[in-house]
C-alpha cells in the first residue's frame, strides 16, 4: 500500500518552472531513493512534501500522504503533520541543530509540541530515542551540546529528533554525504533498521549510486526537474534505458587517467610529528589533561607524487594537514619542504609557505562573496616578496582560470554566479596561481555530485600533465582516493597504521583497520 503518492507534480518559483510532471510513490516499510545531479529537483521535491517551499512558489498536481493532500493543507494542518506524520533529516547536522540547546531538549521539543505530556516524560522518551540511534545516556548524557559530538553522532541526534514520534514518512536529504565510510555504513544500517522496526516509509535523496544500489527498494532518477527513469532498483540498474541514468552510473565508477609519477626525490618530509591539545581538568586539583591528536607520524612525499590520506573523522587528518601547512604548531618532530623547515622556531617559514597551497572542501565558504574572482584567486600573491602587478598580474589570473577550464572573462564575475563545480575550479585556480610545489586537497570533491566530481578529477590529471606538482589528497571516499593517487596513508587515532602503493593497499590491506574501512565502503554493482 502506498504511503506517499506524488502525481503530476509541477512547481514554479517566481514564474520559473522547476519541477514538471513528477510521479513517485513510497510504500510503508520500503525505501525509495531519488538520485540525480545538483539542480535536478531532488531537494525541492522533498520540501514540497514537507510543505516548506520558499515564498513565490506555485504548485499543481497531487502530493498525498496517507490520503491527505499536502498541497491543499493549511499551514496549521501542515504544522500538525510535521514531526508527527512526516519528518526530515537534513544533510548538514550542525546547521540543523541549535548550538545553544542541549541534545536532550532538542529531541524532546517535538514530543512536547505534539503530545500532552510533562517535560520529564518527554526527556525520558528523548533518552530512549537517543539510545535507539546508538547514543546511550550513560555515554552521551542529555546535557551534551552539538559541538561536543562528532559528525556521525550529530547526525544520529537529528535522526532521533525526526523519529521521536515515529512518523509514517521519513525524508533523508543526503544524510551521509559528509561522513566517513564507516560512519556512513552505520547511519545507513540504522535507517534501514528503523524503516523495518517502525514500518515507516523512507524517501532517501542522494547522488551516490553505490549507496542506492545496496540500500533502496525503488529508485527515481531526476534530471532538470523531470523524472527520466524509475522502478525497482535492481531492474533500473540492470536495464538502464535513459542515457542520463547510464551517464550517472558511468560517472560513479569513473577512473582517472593519471600521468606516470615522477622520480622519488623527497619534497615533503614529516618525521615523528606530535600534536597535543589541552583538555579540561577532571577535578579541581588534578593536573591539566592532554589529548594527542597526532602521534609520532612519519612519511615522505616525493616530487610529482600524488599521495592519499584516509581515515575516519577524528583520526587526526585535519590536524596533521594544518601542521604541514604551517597553520598549527607541533610539540615534537619536524616537517621540512625541500629540506627547509616549515617552522622557524614557533612561527611558520614564509619561504616554505609560498611553495604550498590548499583547496578546501566547501568552495563557497572559502571565498569572500563580496569580492570578484580576480581578487579571490590572486590572494596567494601576498606570500610573494615581489607579487606581479598590472598586466603581469592580469595575465597570471587569466592563465590560472584557463588552466582549470574557465574563461579569462570569468575574473570579473562574483562567486555566486558559478555552480558548485565551477567554484571548485576557481578554488583550484587560486591554489595554482603561485605555481606551488605542493597542493593539499582537503575533501575537495566530497560535496560534488558524481558527474561534476568526475570532471574535477579529470581536471587534476590534466593539470598534472601541464604543471608538475605534488599533492596530498585527503578524502573519506575510498573510490576517489584509489583513482587519483599513487600511494596512500591510512590514519587511525593519530597514527599512520598502514601506507604503501595505492593498488597494493586496496587489494591486499594488511592492517585490520584498513580492512574495516574497505569493507564499509559502498560498491557499485558489477553489471557486466
Amino acid at each position: 500500500m502506498s504511503l506517499l503518492t506524488i502525481r503530476d507534480l509541477q512547481l514554479s518559483i517566481h514564474g520559473t518552472p522547476i519541477l514538471r510532471d513528477v510521479d513517485l510513490t513510497v510504500e510503508a516499510g520500503k525505501i525509495t531513493a531519488i538520485t540525480g545531479e545538483s539542480g535536478s529537483g531532488k531537494s525541492l521535491t522533498a520540501l514540497t512534501v514537507m510543505g516548506l517551499l520558499p515564498t513565490g512558489s506555485e504548485t499543481a498536481g497531487t502530493v498525498a500522504l496517507d490520503k491527505v493532500d499536502v498541497l491543499k493543507a493549511s499551514e496549521p494542518e501542515l504544522c500538525a503533520m510535521r514531526g508527527n506524520d512526516m519528518a526530515m533529516v537534513f544533510q548538514e547536522p550542525m546547521t540543523a541543530l541549535n548550538p545553544v540547546q542541549c541534545i536532550g531538549d532538542q529531541v524532546a521539543e517535538a514530543i512536547l509540541i505534539h503530545t500532552k505530556t510533562t517535560r520529564a516524560k518527554a526527556r525520558s522518551r528523548a533518552a530512549a530515542m537517543l539510545e535507539r540511534v546508538g547514543l546511550p545516556n550513560d555515554r552521551f548524557p542529555l546535557s551534551r551540546y552539538p559541538h561536543e559530538l562528532s559528525g556521525g553522532q550529530r547526525q544520529r541526534v537529528v535522526i532521533a529528533m525526526a523519529i521521536a514520534l515515529r512518523p509514517k514518512l521519513l525524508i533523508a536529504d543526503e544524510p551521509t554525504t559528509a561522513l566517513d565510510v564507516t560512519t556512513q555504513a552505520k547511519i545507513l544500517t540504522l535507517l534501514k533498521e528503523l524503516v523495518s522496526e517502525f514500518d515507516m516509509g523512507l524517501l532517501m535523496i542522494t547522488h551516490d549510486l553505490a549507496v542506492v544500489a545496496d540500500f533502496a527498494d525503488e529508485i527515481v532518477v531526476m534530471q532538470k526537474g523531470d523524472v527520466v527513469e524509475a522502478g525497482p532498483t535492481g531492474e533500473v540498474l540492470q536495464n538502464m534505458q535513459h542515457p542520463y541514468t547510464r551517464s550517472l552510473f558511468a560517472a560513479s565508477g569513473h577512473q582517472v587517467d593519471l600521468p606516470d609519477a615522477m622520480g622519488a626525490e623527497p619534497l615533503l618530509r614529516v618525521t615523528n610529528v606530535m600534536r597535543d591539545y589541552p583538555v579540561p581538568r577532571k577535578s579541581l586539583f588534578s593536573p591539566p589533561g592532554v589529548f594527542r591528536a597526532v602521534d609520532d607520524v612519519s612519511f615522505d612525499l616525493g616530487v610529482g607524487e600524488r599521495v592519499g590520506l584516509v581515515g575516519e573523522s577524528g583520526c587526526g587528518k585535519s590536524t596533521l594537514t594544518k601542521a604541514i601547512l604551517g597553520l598549527d604548531p607541533i610539540q615534537g618532530g619536524s616537517i621540512t619542504m625541500g629540506g627547509a623547515p616549515v617552522y622557524t622556531g614557533k612561527a611558520p617559514n614564509r619561504a616554505v609557505r609560498r611553495r604550498m597551497q590548499v583547496v578546501f572542501q566547501d568552495p563557497y565558504g572559502s571565498f569572500n562573496p563580496r569580492h570578484r574572482v580576480d581578487r579571490l584567486i590572486s590572494e596567494p600573491f601576498h606570500l610573494l616578496d615581489t607579487p606581479p602587478l598590472g598586466e603581469a598580474r592580469q595575465h597570471a589570473i587569466a592563465t590560472a582560470l584557463e588552466d582549470v577550464g574557465l574563461a579569462a572573462d570569468d575574473a570579473l564575475k562574483y562567486i555566486h554566479e558559478f555552480s558548485g563545480g565551477q567554484r571548485q575550479r576557481i578554488a583550484i585556480a587560486r591554489a595554482l596561481i603561485t605555481e606551488p610545489d605542493l597542493i593539499v586537497f582537503d575533501e575537495a570533491v566530497s560535496a560534488l555530485d558524481v558527474s561534476v566530481r568526475a570532471q574535477v578529477l579529470d581536471l587534476l590529471a590534466e593539470l598534472c600533465r601541464k604543471r608538475p606538482f605534488s599533492y596530498l589528497f585527503i578524502s573519506h571516499d575510498l573510490s576517489v582516493v584509489r583513482s587519483v593517487t599513487d600511494r596512500v596513508l591510512v590514519m587511525k587515532s593519530g597514527q599512520i597504521v598502514e601506507q604503501g602503493d595505492t593498488e597494493t593497499v586496496f587489494t591486499s590491506p594488511q592492517h585490520p583497520y584498513t580492512q574495516t574501512l574497505l569493507a564499509a565502503a559502498p560498491v557499485l554493482p558489477d553489471l557486466t
